[in-house]
């Protein structure tokens, strides 16, 4: 197979030789905006991450497969993979651990008010706050339950909360209380007291989460999103934080990002910004090395 590797895969020259002795030949493009490094007509394969953002994939008439180093789809056009018979994996459970871990404490700094205790320490301030909340006891509810929607699922459990997870093939998982199709979803939030998103960005995922249903959720629940910004109304969720009709709320993926420097979200109450950043973890090289060298993921597609 004629492979194009990018640098989205971090170890990827520490893996070419090997690749190479396999008997496929291979061609190396570090960053995906750059000019191919060989005629689109000459790629069979590839190992990537938003390379059809700025080579479209209309341009790789043999293209067979496609390995992504990340867990969504939503930068294929998945219409001319369907349509083209390529077969394309994902990158799934590389990066549920951390942010599993990510969610989980996202919801602690809201409930344990981190934010007054910080500031209270660096301006020398010796203050009790009696607002402090517990995990304990919490329903929690799990958008979308994949590999990361699971890892939430178990951690949120070890603090002793009832979890439900809402996905479109539901199954039975001993991580979840129960699991529901997504027509029970508006039945579930008003007893939610943390909604973790976790669901993929597809049409009908966006705005998923707009003022009618964020405003279905308890007055006290916290909304984590770490899944993709368009699931979430941002404008709705503002207004909901601003009128004191939601707890709080943790976001790591945006509409746009960045959020532009006068968005009202930056100074929105009891809401947590970060930079999509709640995949990293020292852990992910080393998960992503074995999907990809996988012969079950990988080799046999060279057919």
């Amino acid at each position: 197979m004629n492979l194009l590797i990018t640098g989205a895969w971090p170890n990827a020259k520490a893996h070419i030789s090997q690749i190479e002795a396999m008997g496929h030949s291979v061609m190396f493009l570090q960053m995906e905006k750059d000019e191919l490094p060989c005629a689109p007509e000459w790629v069979e394969g590839v190992i990537c991450n938003g390379l059809f953002l700025h080579h479209p994939i209309t341009m790789f008439p043999n293209l067979r497969f496609i390995q992504l180093t990340s867990a969504g789809f939503d930068r294929v056009d998945m219409e001319y993979v369907r349509a083209h018979g390529i077969e394309i994996r994902n990158a799934r459970g590389v990066y549920s651990i951390p942010m599993a871990e990510f969610a989980v404490s996202g919801v602690l700094q809201l409930y344990k008010q981190a934010r007054f205790f910080h500031d209270n320490q660096r301006a020398h301030v010796w203050e009790k706050h009696r607002g402090l909340r517990e995990l304990y006891g919490k329903e929690v509810t799990v958008i979308g339950c994949g590999s990361v929607g699971t890892e939430c699922a178990k951690r949120f459990r070890a603090f002793g909360c009832g979890i439900t997870g809402i996905d479109i093939m539901p199954r039975k998982d001993e991580a979840f209380d129960r699991m529901l199709p997504f027509e029970k979803l508006d039945e579930v939030l008003p007893s939610t007291d943390v909604m973790i998103l976790t669901v993929p960005l597809t049409a009908e995922t966006v705005h998923l989460f707009n003022k009618r249903r964020l405003g279905l959720l308890p007055h006290d629940a916290i909304v984590v999103n770490i899944s993709r910004g368009k699931v979430v109304d941002e404008a709705a969720l503002t207004d909901l934080l601003k009128e004191d009709c939601l707890a709080g709320a943790v976001l790591d993926v945006f509409e746009n990002e960045p959020p532009q420097p006068d968005s009202p979200l930056w100074d929105a109450p009891n809401l947590i910004i970060t930079p999509h950043n709640s995949f990293v973890g020292e852990g992910n090289v080393a998960r992503l090395n074995r999907i990809i060298m996988d012969h079950q993921h990988f080799w046999k597609c060279d057919r």
